[in-house]
């Protein structure tokens, strides 16, 4: 249930475990992430969460590269792909796996008239060879979830992609 403060919902941080899924659900967008601490304390946090989750199972992961969207897939306000459909990738290592989605995104052409080719065309020559995620929101950061992700022995960013 949610908790009220002068008529308003609000989180209840006592209760609060950090997955986010009130953010995604609310119809909205009036709950926003407190964005209290740096993005790399987060990104650890995911991967040390997810360690919880799978740790001692076994586990089979399948990503959908499809749909690449400017901002979090939670909010409808997204703008078009920024890159063309990659396809399906699937693993036993997690973190290889979104190594390699990582990988094949940024190797991907921009799709044009989305957030990523506006973003390049401002700087066509300051862009080569830049990742994607950080050129279209400069403020992700994902590559310190995926070194925690390995640190803690989650997977490996090392793989080698069978097609």
């Amino acid at each position: 249930a949610p908790h009220i403060v002068n008529r308003k919902a609000t989180i209840d941080h006592t209760k609060c475990v950090g997955c986010g899924r009130c953010i995604g659900v609310c119809p909205k967008d009036a709950v926003k992430a407190s964005m209290d601490e740096k993005g790399e304390i987060l990104n650890c946090k995911i991967a040390e969460y997810t360690k919880a989750v799978v740790d001692g199972r076994p586990c089979f992961h399948i990503s959908l590269v499809i749909d690449v969207s400017p901002n979090c897939d939670c909010h409808a306000e997204n703008d078009v792909p920024i890159v063309p459909d990659i396809g399906m990738l699937c693993s036993t290592d997690m973190v290889a796996l979104d190594q390699a989605c990582a990988d094949l995104v940024n190797a991907a052409e921009p799709l044009p008239n989305g957030q990523l080719a506006r973003n390049i065309a401002k700087d066509p020559e300051g862009a080569k060879g830049q990742d994607y995620f950080h050129l279209t929101t400069p403020e992700s950061d994902w590559k310190t979830c995926l070194a925690h992700a390995e640190k803690i022995g989650l997977g490996t960013r090392e793989y080698d992609l069978i097609r």
